[in-house]
C-alpha cells in the first residue's frame, strides 16, 4: 500500500481529483494518510475531513522564524510516513531537510510545461497570466519530482492545453486543470503506485509498460 501525504495551501481542487480517482478505482493500492496545509483556512482542509482524512495545519505564522518552521513541517511529515509526498498547488518552497530526508519522494504538479513559464514568479494564476501576455498558442501542465531548485526536477507527466482566443486568466487556469492536472496528478500517483517509474543516472525519468 503506497502511503501518500498531500501538501496543499487553498482550494484542494487536485486534492480533490485525487480522492475522486482513488474512490473510482484509478488509483490502487494506495491511501492518502495525512493531508497537510500551511492555512488553516485552506478549503482543501475541509476536502479532506469530508473523505476522512487526516488534515494538519503547519502555518509559518505559528513560529518564531522560517527554520523552526521547517523543522515542523519536516516532523509533520515524517509522523504521517508517507511513501510519496505530492504537492497539490503547495505556495511554500520546500525545505531543503524536507527534500534531503525524502529524495526522490516528492512530486510537485505545474500548470505549465517546464521548462517554459516556470521558477521565481510562476505561480497560480501568475503563470496563466504570463502565457497569455507571451502570446504562447500552446500551454499544459507537468508533474514532476523535486529537487532543491524550483520547478527543476526530473519530468514524469506532460499534457498540452491549447490556449484559445479570448482567453482570461482565469479561464486557461480553468481549462488547464481541467484538460491536465485532474488527469495528470492521479495519474502520476497511479504510475508510482505500481512501481512503473524509475529515474536514471541522467535524472530522466522512465515508465515500464505495464
Amino acid at each position: 500500500m503506497l502511503r501518500v501525504a498531500v501538501c496543499v495551501s487553498g482550494g484542494g481542487t487536485n486534492l480533490q481529483a485525487i480522492i475522486d480517482a482513488l474512490r473510482d478505482g484509478k488509483i490502487a493500492n494506495t491511501q492518502i494518510v495525512r493531508v497537510i496545509s500551511n492555512n488553516r483556512n485552506a478549503y482543501a482542509l475541509e476536502r479532506a475531513k469530508a473523505a476522512g482524512i487526516e488534515g494538519v495545519c503547519v502555518s509559518p505564522r505559528d513560529y518564531e522564524n522560517r527554520d523552526l518552521f521547517n523543522d515542523a513541517l519536516l516532523a509533520c511529515l515524517k509522523e504521517a510516513d508517507p511513501d510519496l509526498i505530492v504537492l497539490a498547488g503547495f505556495m511554500v518552497a520546500v525545505p531543503a531537510c524536507v527534500i534531503a530526508e525524502f529524495r526522490d519522494k516528492i512530486i510537485n504538479i505545474h500548470p505549465a510545461l517546464i521548462p517554459s513559464f516556470c521558477g521565481k514568479g510562476y505561480y497560480g494564476l501568475h503563470v496563466h497570466e504570463k502565457v497569455l501576455a507571451r502570446g504562447a498558442k500552446v500551454t499544459g501542465a507537468t508533474v514532476h519530482f523535486v529537487d532543491e531548485d524550483l520547478d527543476h526536477g526530473p519530468i514524469l507527466l506532460q499534457k498540452a492545453v491549447e490556449v484559445r482566443e479570448g482567453d482570461t486568466p482565469e479561464v486557461l487556469q480553468r481549462r488547464v486543470m481541467e484538460e491536465a492536472e485532474w488527469i495528470l496528478l492521479p495519474s502520476a500517483i497511479s504510475l508510482i503506485a505500481q512501481g512503473r517509474v524509475t529515474i536514471d543516472d541522467n535524472r530522466i525519468t522512465h515508465i515500464k509498460e505495464s
